[in-house]
């Protein structure tokens, strides 16, 4: 441990969250034990310091390697093909978990909830770690799953700030990490900057890490009264796409996801979520997202059915691992294509063509962003230029008038 070492990690950290680039994955406490992440005065997850430092040169060359604040690379495996919008692809399905209760109280087809509960029981990994709700069930705590009934209670997404990086197992290499994208992406280039080992890491779709306060406006928007802390609260799942529900005492009070995620949580999510160049978790081993059904305007449909998933297997390991699930009859699945997957994830595709539109107006405006390396986002841009045009005087404008800092 060096005292200028711990310094200069301090001043990188700043760097990171003050600059509105911080996502709350948490990596940056894996690299010294003074730090941990607490929710802010915008209620998002932020790394502060509780203890006297303990990090080297090595933790200093680590964050700026690792950070998704900083740097993220796109992964380019040389066993997969990489498509433009979907990132590394080996082999993609329709898939659901055969466990029933497991697919229901998923939030889409409780593919990642089935296997978490497969490959502990059966020794594939020592560990998963998830996230589930805390003992107020308005906030997200991460922890270790390692059996069924564990991953049952962790099933369904969470959309609040959670930080599985900074758990203290994310980094094992004989456990498994479900995570966002930015956590999947920081923890893979940790274990490449330490020239160790990575976790198994399973990621999902993400639109974005909403502030935890959007989440009590959501609840108190339902009648429930300010401050009072719910018996239980779930974002989604027990059917798909599930519904925003509150339950206090015998009192049940919900909101359909078009009104949770579109009218409130969508709208609160932090500025670095809005700069991401990968809502797909391409940095992951197997990432799974809704495959929703489409209008014929090829926009997803959100009518309560029997959840499925799209199934994305990147790397090798990722592959095998499906596969092995598949013969043991842990999961039900259908090969489609990257262009299937896609074309109900219109949000997704979007993001990713106007994204070096909204990166260029940020900077034009003086706005600090990180940098995105190997992803073809001056490709994409090129054949959708009026589109970020647009984008970038938008960003540019919202930049000047001091909305992104507010929010960040």
């Amino acid at each position: 441990m060096s005292e200028g070492a711990a310094a200069r990690l301090d001043a990188l950290v700043d760097r990171v969250v003050t600059s509105g680039c911080c996502s709350g994955c948490g990596m940056c406490a894996q690299l010294d034990e003074g730090l941990e992440l607490a929710l802010d005065d915008h209620g998002f997850a932020r790394p502060r310091r509780v203890r006297p430092g303990t990090a080297d040169e090595a933790a200093v060359r680590a964050f700026r390697a690792a950070c998704p604040g900083m740097t993220v690379r796109a992964q380019h495996h040389p066993d997969a093909v990489y498509d433009p919008q979907l990132g590394p692809v080996l082999q993609c399905w329709e898939a659901a978990a055969t466990d029933p209760e497991l697919r229901h109280r998923g939030s889409s087809g409780g593919v990642l909830s089935a296997l978490a509960a497969w490959a502990t029981s059966t020794g594939e990994v020592a560990h998963v770690v998830g996230a589930r709700a805390g003992d107020d069930p308005r906030r997200t705590v991460s922890v270790t799953i390692t059996t069924r009934r564990e991953a049952l209670e962790s099933a369904g997404s969470r959309y609040a700030p959670a930080s599985a990086a900074a758990h203290p197992l994310a980094t094992d290499p004989s456990g498994a990490t479900i995570g966002k994208p930015c956590e999947a992406a920081a923890l893979r280039a940790l274990a490449g900057a330490r020239g160790a080992d990575a976790p198994l890491l399973l990621s999902f779709f993400c639109a974005g890490t909403p502030s935890a306060h959007a989440t009590d406006a959501l609840v108190e928007s339902l009648g429930v009264a300010a401050g009072t802390v719910p018996d239980a609260l779930w974002y989604r799942g027990r059917g798909w796409p599930g519904r925003f529900t509150v339950r206090t005492g015998d009192d049940e009070v919900s909101a359909s996801y078009e009104e949770s995620w579109g009218g409130v949580l969508g709208p609160a999510v932090q500025w670095r979520c809005r700069t991401c160049p990968d809502g797909i978790g391409e940095s992951s081993d197997v990432t799974a997202g809704d495959f929703w059904r489409a209008d014929e305007r090829g926009y997803p449909v959100f009518d309560e059915s029997d959840g499925w998933s799209a199934l994305v297997a990147r790397t090798p390991r990722g592959l095998d691992l499906v596969q092995r699930a598949v013969a043991a009859g842990v999961l039900t699945v259908r090969p489609i294509t990257p262009r299937e997957v896609m074309a109900v994830q219109p949000s997704q595709r979007k993001r990713r063509r106007t994204l070096a539109g909204r990166l260029l107006g940020a900077r034009a405006a003086g706005a600090r962003v990180p940098r995105y390396r190997g992803f073809g986002l001056l490709r994409l841009a090129r054949r959708n230029l009026r589109e970020s045009v647009q984008t970038a005087r938008g960003t540019f404008r919202r930049v000047r008038s001091g909305a992104v800092r507010r929010s960040a």
